[in-house]
């Protein structure tokens, strides 16, 4: 038998009336990037934790998806891009299917962003230029992780930060191991959603066609 009892209610006319009503509108607009950085920008500042984390949804060998939440590290007419470990789980998949889907959601304005495109590698120079601008001892830890990949015991790991803190003792160029860079989603849709009372929620969808941005509003 279920145990609905840790689930949250479902809003009450009072609930919506207190949490939704006034909500604005997603504005008409051209351009769905300046629209997101709108969004991540107004994020940024309401957002306790993490405004720049994303669900990074791929697919298995079985065709089966698979999610996880990255962080967007810049966005452009280029794409969305994240950087990750390429031997991980996620490395695999999108080498064998190179297609992902990202969801943004900010709770705290009531919002998301759904965005599907293909995807494609960061130049090596970009990445390199990101790696250095890591703290110190997360470039040591990404040199250190295999990720996705079976740890005997967290003290495994440790030992292997503790080698690599002793070698680069005193130094900063610790360089991008080759297995680790950026990846880059570039759009072929993104939708935007906005909380609206009663479940009238507001919707617009872009479609990428023949090189230009297609609006169109979406029922709830």
């Amino acid at each position: 038998m279920s145990d609905n009892s840790v689930i949250p209610p479902t809003p009450t006319e009072a609930d919506y009336k207190r949490d939704s009503e006034g909500n604005p509108l997603i504005p008409d607009v051209a351009d769905p990037l300046a629209l997101f950085r709108d969004w991540m920008a107004t994020a940024r500042e309401k957002e306790l934790n993490d405004s720049n984390a994303m669900s990074l949804a791929t697919v298995d060998g079985h065709g089966r998806p698979d999610v996880r939440v990255v962080l967007l590290k810049s966005v452009g007419e280029e794409g969305f891009t994240f950087y990750t470990n390429f031997e991980s789980a996620k490395g695999e998949q999108l080498k064998a299917s190179p297609h992902a889907a990202l969801g943004f959601h900010w709770k705290s304005l009531r919002r998301q962003v759904r965005v599907r495109g293909s995807v494609t590698s960061v130049p090596e120079a970009e990445a390199d230029e990101y790696f250095a601008s890591r703290a110190k001892a997360s470039r040591i830890s990404a040199i250190a992780s295999d990720q996705s990949r079976p740890l005997p015991s967290r003290d495994v790991f440790a030992q292997r930060i503790d080698a690599l803190s002793e070698e680069y003792d005193g130094r900063e160029d610790i360089p991008r191991p080759d297995n680790w860079g950026g990846y880059r989603v570039v759009p072929e849709s993104i939708e935007f959603w906005q909380d609206q009372a009663f479940r009238m929620h507001d919707r617009l969808k872009f479609t990428m066609k023949n090189g230009v941005w297609t609006p169109e509003r979406l029922y709830p």
